[in-house]
């Protein structure tokens, strides 16, 4: 824990540190270490190639590294992604009546530099947080760094306001009026920031909004005490005078905001995403890598794109057309229906259905059936149905891994879906390399990561790429019962990838006290693979009840 703190330390400074000035830091951060015990920590991050000594400056974190700090110990990442978001509140130090000092800002690396001509054209919409950005090259590689919209926590926490970043997701806007939030994330116990999540062409349409109006822009939520409501707008208005931005909406207290409840004697706020213009040049075809709430620029070393722009949407409509649907919801719902018999293999279970072309089925087929014949563990029974015929599609239902849920809830046990997350495959070595909890979100995970392209399924037959997969837990007082569910279902093929102990880490995913935990392949990893084939695919997952005998075999 020590060392990945060192990383975090040599990453978030992004400069050659020695062990002098490491030993301070991890000391403000309540790591009592010595120099000497610092250089005896990162002699072996040298060894292992995670950070580089530079002459008698002290070191520098390398880029595996940075993979190592983001994706390695995965039970720490998803704690730590909202503590980073924390830490960079705190650093905030800009000054509304100077304009002066540091504001965080989201990177993006950009292969094609006549990008910069689309953003810097969509910034005369008003559509982001500050008409400020930062353009350069290092290393051969152009970089954009835009500011992002939690400056606005930084700035009301320096003013004393108790500031909570709740979600992070997708806002629908109708004729420039924000209408509801359609997908988010919440920002706690997840190893990838929310809007990150949903940063992919296919999911946001900026450049409608901008053009008509209408459309979907990603956007944060957050709230504050209602008491401190009128102090919050001041500073939003003394902000927006320096040209920070991107306030959607301050809501009332305990009045559901867009679809999100927000709870008594607190009100919610609405940011519009700083990488809005990111998402842009993406929805033209760029290719970019984005980052969120990366690092920290000088405000007032920033350039100026436009002066005086605002944002261009209207009031929000009163009431929304729905509230934000919570995927745990529809989960548990679902479970409680699942009567499947294990003795008999009959009753209803959970699918997932996901639409592909009619020409595709054949080729579709066949891919499932390579995979369950030489990674039967990686899929949830070999089981496919065809459903919902219409036009030139047709649905191929597979079932989901939460059916495993649904039969042990059948029993009296109770049973919690905690994380959906992609296990890293490398020869025998299994670790969670990406955690989303369920709680928070209005999607499951697998269809984000599914988007992303995150997986590799086709690697994994030959066991180096990347698994759906999931993480549920049990308390522990039933796991002698569980345990020999689990070894019954197996002659369905609803198998585990491992069963654990208490307060244990399961490939990485860390497990509480008084609780055990089992790790699922995830039910759509036969359509990841279809996807990873080059066919188009529409997933759709946690889709309905289906009675098991409807299908088919491979």
């Amino acid at each position: 824990m020590k060392m990945m703190e060192i990383l975090r330390i040599l990453y978030n400074e992004n400069e050659i540190l020695g062990a002098k000035v490491i030993s301070e830091e991890l000391n403000n951060r309540g790591y009592s270490l010595g120099e000497r015990a610092v250089r005896y920590h990162m002699h072996i991050l040298d060894e292992k190639g995670l950070t580089e000594k530079i002459g008698y400056k002290g070191r520098k974190i390398t880029s595996k590294g940075i993979d190592e700090l983001k994706k390695g110990l995965i039970y720490d990442q998803v704690d730590f992604t909202y503590s980073r978001f924390q830490e960079k509140m705190y650093n905030v130090s800009l000054d509304y009546n100077t304009s002066k000092g540091l504001v965080i800002v989201n990177l993006s690396s950009i292969n094609e530099v006549d990008s910069k001509d689309i953003i810097d054209e969509f910034f005369k919409n008003g559509l982001a947080v500050s008409q400020k950005y930062n353009f350069y090259e290092q290393n051969n590689e152009t970089y954009i760094e835009t500011v992002c919209g939690t400056t606005i926590d930084g700035v009301f926490q320096k003013n004393g306001i108790v500031t909570k970043p709740l979600y992070g997701g997708l806002l629908k806007v109708e004729d420039y009026t924000p209408i509801n939030f359609i997908e988010q994330i919440s920002y706690e116990k997840t190893s990838i920031t929310p809007l990150e999540a949903f940063t992919s062409h296919d999911n946001t349409s900026v450049l409608d909004v901008a053009n008509d109006g209408t459309g979907v822009i990603p956007a944060n939520f957050r709230i504050i005490p209602a008491s401190k409501r009128d102090d919050a707008i001041k500073i939003i208005n003394k902000l927006s005078k320096i040209g920070v931005g991107g306030v959607i909406h301050v809501g009332e207290a305990g009045k559901s905001v867009l679809g999100i409840p927000v709870p008594e004697n607190m009100i919610g706020i609405v940011i519009i995403g700083g990488v809005a213009p990111l998402c842009a040049a993406q929805e033209s075809g760029y290719d970019l890598n984005i980052k969120l709430a990366d690092s920290f620029a000088e405000y007032s070393q920033m350039s100026l794109v436009h002066k005086n722009v605002k944002l261009p949407l209207k009031k929000c409509s009163k009431k929304s057309k729905q509230n934000v649907s919570f995927v745990l919801n529809k989960i548990y719902n679902l479970i409680s229906n699942v009567d499947y018999d294990i003795e008999s293999f009959t009753g209803n279970v959970i699918s997932n259905i996901s639409y592909i072309e009619k020409t595709f089925v054949d080729d579709a087929i066949e891919i499932l059936d390579n995979l369950y014949k030489n990674k039967q563990e990686y899929c949830m029974g070999n089981n496919y149905a065809l459903v919902d015929e219409k036009d030139d599609k047709i649905g191929i239902a597979t079932i989901c891994s939460l059916t495993i849920d649904g039969i042990l809830t059948n029993y009296g046990i109770n049973v919690n879906p905690v994380y959906s997350g992609i296990l890293d495959i490398y020869k025998k070595n299994r670790r969670f390399i990406e955690l989303v909890s369920y709680k928070g979100s209005s999607v499951d995970p697998h269809e984000i990561f599914i988007k992303k392209n995150m997986h590799d399924i086709n690697g994994s037959l030959s066991n180096d790429g990347k698994i759906l997969a999931s993480v549920h837990t049990v308390p522990y007082v039933s796991r002698d019962a569980s345990k020999d569910i689990l070894d019954i279902i197996k002659k369905s093929g609803f198998d585990v990838l491992k069963l654990g102990q208490t307060n244990e880490y399961m490939y990485n995913a860390k497990i509480e006290k008084y609780h055990f935990g089992y790790v699922v392949p995830g039910g759509l990893n036969p359509i990841a693979a279809i996807k990873e084939e080059g066919i188009p695919v529409d997933v759709k997952s946690i889709e309905r009840i289906m009675d098991y005998s409807s299908f088919e075999e491979l």
